[in-house]
């Protein structure tokens, strides 16, 4: 990995936490908000952002996370799988603003492992944990699509990693 791709990583995943770190009461209940998550929009733009926003994930569940273990397992889990799959559609997928819709759709729906970690560690009902979860990822996500597409038109997210 080049030096410069390091530095954008070490930098989104910082990003993500000191954003997470401001939202904290919002980040980690079965209702989330966590409006970190909208950095998930930068797979779509270039697949090499995927260790800033796992490391980023890690490394904020790892220092604020009242779950512990859990979130480390489940929370990393959630976003390398949803991740991955976004980088699989963008093979056929070439439109942003499809993409960018489908990364809102996966994230989403992936919400079912974060609600499997509440279930276990919080034992909340699942079905209505992966609901309230979606929703506020969805939410998160939704809003997140013409932040992120108007802020790469500024700074081309393609191009600066």
């Amino acid at each position: 990995m080049k030096a410069h791709t390091l530095v954008i990583n070490g930098l989104l995943a910082a990003l993500y936490i000191a954003v997470s770190v401001v939202i904290q009461p919002f980040g980690f209940t079965n209702v989330q908000f966590r409006i970190s998550e909208m950095f998930n929009h930068l797979i779509v733009f270039n697949k090499k952002y995927f260790f800033g926003i796992v490391l980023g994930v890690f490394l904020t569940n790892l220092l604020l996370s009242p779950l512990g273990i859990y979130d480390l397992i489940f929370g990393v889990a959630h976003s390398t799988i949803s991740l991955s799959i976004i980088i699989l559609l963008a093979r056929f997928i070439k439109n942003i603003w499809i993409l960018l819709i489908a990364n809102t759709l996966v994230f989403s729906f992936n919400m079912f492992i974060i609600a499997i970690e509440l279930n276990l560690a919080l034992a909340l009902p699942f079905l209505f944990t992966w609901l309230t979860t979606a929703a506020g990822e969805l939410v998160v996500m939704a809003l997140g699509i013409p932040i992120m597409y108007a802020l790469n038109k500024r700074v081309h997210f393609d191009k600066l990693i």
